[in-house]
């Protein structure tokens, strides 16, 4: 959230990540503590925060390709296939990961702070 205080003059892709990121973690803060994770709030908490980390893995990836010179003459632009390849790969192994804690995580106890 401090970067957000950082001047700029109009709003960047990276402070909509940002935005939506720390929206979603609002989300799970809310499900994981003020409703305890009942009922339907263990399948939001658990969307919510992957989609909080998935943003930060694909801003990750963005800044690889922007920083490591190998990445960087491989896709230039960030539209190029190797970019593109990578970002898929990295969404589906979120999606399905997400998939697969969603299912697990349905019939554990409740945990109470």
């Amino acid at each position: 959230m401090t970067g957000f205080e950082f001047p700029v003059d109009h709003l960047l892709p990276s402070h909509k990540v940002g935005i939506i990121s720390l929206v979603g973690l609002a989300v799970a803060i809310v499900a994981r503590y003020g409703v305890h994770l009942a009922g339907a709030w263990r399948t939001v908490y658990i969307v919510c925060a992957a989609i909080a980390l998935y943003l930060n893995v694909f801003v990750g990836v963005v800044q690889a390709f922007l920083k490591v010179s190998v990445l960087k003459a491989m896709a230039p632009k960030q539209t190029e296939p190797p970019f593109v390849i990578v970002q898929l790969v990295v969404l589906a192994l979120f999606l399905l990961l997400t998939i697969a804690a969603v299912k697990r995580f349905r019939g554990a106890p409740v945990l109470q702070a």
